[in-house]
């Protein structure tokens, strides 16, 4: 035999053995294989879809949860701002309550003070007074202790009384 000549025998049952491969394919396995090339195919698309519609899930997700701190953020700042405007109020009323409240004080010891000036000074008026009265009855008892003195002044108080 000679290597380069094909033998037509073997050519033509190899030919008929592979139709007939082809065939029991073709009637058995291509249609389960593509079937199942099919569904893989179509599951693949409707993981690929769902995919899609979670990711514009999650992007709307997403907006809404932005949205949602946009919104907590402007509640917290307003929040804030009126808790500094209570609390600048409750100092400012803090400071004016106690800046009455002092004058009120202020008031109350000045009208005190006052008071015990003029009962302090009352007390010295009337010490003053009874220092004067024993001073003067001191003098008036030395004086008026020569008869003659207690005369002269005696006319000396007429001669003014008459005059007036």
């Amino acid at each position: 035999m000679d290597l380069v000549t094909p033998d037509l025998g073997l050519v033509f049952w190899t030919t008929l053995c592979f139709g007939i491969l082809l065939f029991i394919l073709g009637k058995f396995a291509w249609k389960p294989i593509l079937a199942a090339v099919n569904e893989r195919e179509q599951s693949i698309e409707t993981a690929l879809l769902r995919a899609e519609a979670v990711r514009e899930e999650m992007t709307r997700l997403t907006s809404e949860n932005e949205a949602l701190l946009k919104l907590a953020r402007a509640e917290r700042d307003t929040i804030l701002a009126e808790a500094t405007k209570v609390k600048n109020q409750i100092i400012s009323e803090a400071k004016d309550s106690a800046q009455k409240e002092g004058a009120r004080q202020i008031e109350l010891a000045r009208v005190e003070i006052n008071n015990q000036k003029a009962i302090a000074m009352a007390d010295v008026k009337n010490q003053v007074a009874t220092l004067s009265i024993d001073i003067a009855e001191k003098i008036l008892r030395k004086q008026f202790e020569d008869q003659k003195k207690q005369d002269d002044l005696v006319k000396e108080l007429l001669k003014e009384v008459k005059l007036s």
